[in-house]
Parts: C-alpha cells; sequence; structure tokens
C-alpha cells in the first residue's frame, strides 16, 4: 500500500459577509501559515477535533475552528507564502516541457479574455475553452442520457436549500467550491459533505484563469485543493472547474500536470448567475423555457448544465426544473459517478477508506478495494 506523508498546511481569517450578491470579491486579513501539529491518538488534545468518518489517520481541526482557519492566503492570493513543493512542481513541470508557452490573457471591460496579436485562441496550441475550444480529456459532455448534477461558486446562504432538496430527492451533485466561501460558510460545506456529495474546485476568488501567471493559476488551484483536503479527511480533490469557464493549453496543464486535476466545462448555460443581478440577463421564466428545450430533447450527447448556488433564485431554478427530469428519465448523477471514476485522487468517495497522500502526489490512486462510485 502507497505510504505518503501527509502535506501540512493550515488555514486563513474569514471573509466578510456577503448574502444572494456576487461572491467573487472577498477581503481578509492573512497571518503566516501555520504548521500541521500531530499528536497521538491518546493525546487528550483529539477530544477538541472531529474525526467523521473514513480518513487517511491524520487528525485535522474541526471545520469551522481557528485552528482550521489559520495560515491560508487573503484575497488576491498572495505568493509569498506558497509552499516550495508546489513551487517546485511547477518549475519541474515548465522544464519538462509540459506547460505550453501560451501568454496571459488581458480582459477589457465587458468583454472575453483577450490573446497578444498573432494567438488564435481556436487554435490547437492554445485552445481557449472561453472560445468553445476543447482541449481531450477535458469534460464537456455526459454519456448518453446521463445529467451530471453540478452546481459552482458555494458554499453560501442560499446553499442548504438546495442541500435539503438533493437528500430529500436521494441525489448526490458535485459542488464546485471556492476556497474563500469555504473559510466564510463552514457549516454550509459541513452540511454539503454530510450529504456525501462530492466536492470539487472552483479556485479561490474566482478569477478569470487565463489572466493569471503560472504561479497565480497554481495559488489558485492548490490553496483550494489543500483547504478542502484539511476539510475531509485528507481528500485530494480530482474535478476543477474554471470560472466563467476560462481555461486553455497552459492553464489546464498547470491543473493536470501539476495538481492532477481534470477539466470540467459544461455543454448548456443557464445564466442563472445573473438572477440576483441589479439588471440580470435572464429570467426564472426564461431559464424555465431553457431547461424544457433541454430535458424534453436529444439525450445524445448527455448534459452537464452550468447551474449556481450563488441565489436562491437560481436554487429555485434547479428544483423548478426537477420534475421534468425525472418524467423524461434521465439518469442523473455527480459528475464522477458519471465519469465510472472516483471524487477524489486518493479516494473513491466521501465514506470510503482514503489513502494518505498531499496536495500535488500525482502517482496517488484510491485504495483498490473501491468500486468506482464516488458517493454510498
Amino acid at each position: 500500500m502507497l505510504s505518503l506523508l501527509v502535506f501540512s498546511l493550515l488555514v486563513a481569517p474569514a471573509v466578510q459577509a456577503v448574502d444572494s450578491v456576487s461572491p467573487y470579491h472577498h477581503y481578509v486579513n492573512a497571518e503566516l501559515p501555520a504548521r500541521t501539529w500531530y499528536q497521538p491518538d491518546s493525546h487528550p488534545v483529539h477530544t477538541l477535533f472531529r474525526r467523521a468518518g473514513a480518513n487517511d489517520g491524520v487528525t485535522y481541526a474541526s471545520v469551522g475552528s481557528p485552528e482550521w482557519s489559520k495560515g491560508f492566503p487573503a484575497d488576491p492570493v498572495s505568493m509569498q507564502n506558497m509552499p516550495q513543493a508546489w513551487l517546485d512542481a511547477l518549475h519541474k513541470a515548465v522544464s519538462a516541457g509540459k506547460i505550453p508557452d501560451v501568454p496571459v490573457t488581458i480582459t477589457p471591460p465587458g468583454s472575453n479574455p483577450t490573446y497578444p496579436d498573432g494567438y488564435d485562441p481556436m487554435n490547437h496550441d492554445v485552445c481557449s475553452s472561453t472560445y468553445q475550444c476543447r482541449i481531450p480529456g477535458d469534460i464537456w459532455d455526459g454519456p448518453d442520457g446521463y445529467l451530471s448534477l453540478s452546481f459552482d461558486d458555494g458554499p453560501l446562504p442560499p446553499s442548504p436549500t438546495l442541500y435539503k432538496f438533493l437528500k430529500e430527492k436521494g441525489q448526490h451533485a458535485t459542488h464546485f467550491y471556492i476556497g474563500t466561501n469555504i473559510l466564510q460558510y463552514p457549516d454550509c460545506f459541513e452540511m454539503a459533505w454530510e450529504n456525501q456529495d462530492d466536492i470539487a474546485v472552483h479556485t479561490w476568488t474566482h478569477p478569470y484563469m487565463t489572466t493569471k501567471t503560472n504561479e497565480e493559476v497554481l495559488a489558485e488551484l492548490g490553496w483550494t485543493m489543500q483547504l478542502i483536503h484539511n476539510s475531509t479527511g485528507g481528500r485530494v480533490p480530482k474535478y476543477w472547474r474554471p470560472p466563467y469557464g476560462d481555461s486553455d493549453m497552459r492553464v489546464r496543464a498547470i491543473a493536470k500536470e501539476v495538481l492532477g486535476l481534470t477539466t470540467v466545462i459544461w455543454n448548456q448555460d443557464t445564466n442563472d448567475w445573473s438572477l440576483s443581478d441589479p439588471v440580470p440577463i435572464t429570467s426564472l421564466d426564461k431559464i424555465a423555457t431553457q431547461m424544457h428545450t433541454w430535458l424534453t430533447g436529444s439525450k445524445k450527447p448527455g448534459l452537464i448544465i452550468l447551474e449556481h448556488e450563488l441565489s436562491n433564485q437560481s436554487v429555485q431554478a434547479f428544483m423548478d426544473a426537477w420534475d421534468l427530469v425525472v418524467s423524461n428519465g434521465w439518469k442523473t448523477t455527480s459528475v464522477a459517478q458519471m465519469e465510472g471514476a472516483s471524487a477524489y485522487q486518493n479516494s473513491w468517495n466521501a465514506s470510503g477508506p482514503v489513502m494518505q497522500a498531499k496536495v500535488g502526489d500525482l502517482s496517488v490512486h484510491p485504495p483498490p478495494s473501491q468500486t468506482a462510485e464516488s458517493t454510498t
């Protein structure tokens, strides 16, 4: 059995409260990262910390506690305290030619990320998902007849309504979480985790990822992975979704070659993120019409619909469509279940055994005794 040292980082202060407005801007004060302590199971300090379900054998601080929230970065993410092991892995991948030399984009107000002259976003050397260029190995479509349930931007105050609904319907989803939102709403995080839903990465601060340098991309992904690792008994996330769907050959390679992440996009978009905006670009009625078209239409390919747990309205849009999902015979799963794969790099699901691993351990695999299901 593979035996690896558990990477030890703990985390940072809470962000200021938001309601159903955009969670993309957070303001926090950073502390220097604290090192993980490790005491034998007989030590009295273990009574202060939770050990829920199967984990990797290490005792982690209870989610939501001050010990849990020490050491994670502010928004914007600072490069100053990035673990050297992550940087070394990035530099090794660059030196080995695994990270394409695609330039950083700029994002003019109100427009998509723009590449310098001479770089075509649809060229296979760049292949920007913002421009609908598909990189082999990334996930855009479901298998025929499948609807993958996934939600972006949580955890947030509207999330518990969604989680209760999913539990009532016996469903499991993939939640693409923003790192700073996990720090701000640990109780919501815990609710999804206790439902045994799959926890995935939606970056630390929700930027356009192609506008970030290699090191900034690494920080956005790595810190979110570390917080999820420390909050799920040592599980290393396997899937990530780029904010705004903005990725390319460079960003995707950093996620995959340095951190072992698989990129997930979508093939239908509700624009439900705008429902709580002062001037929304959609409405519940319009989304209902879209859902009717998609759910009563062809099942080839399967559906991956971009949906958010960002506002009460966006959650309601999903719940309103549920009867159509059922009546049209869609097979509903999380992303990992849809792929017939593990939800984490070192564990099949929220309840199964966990192999000890740190963020960036590309050689780790889930325990072989488990079946390829992401939840039980």
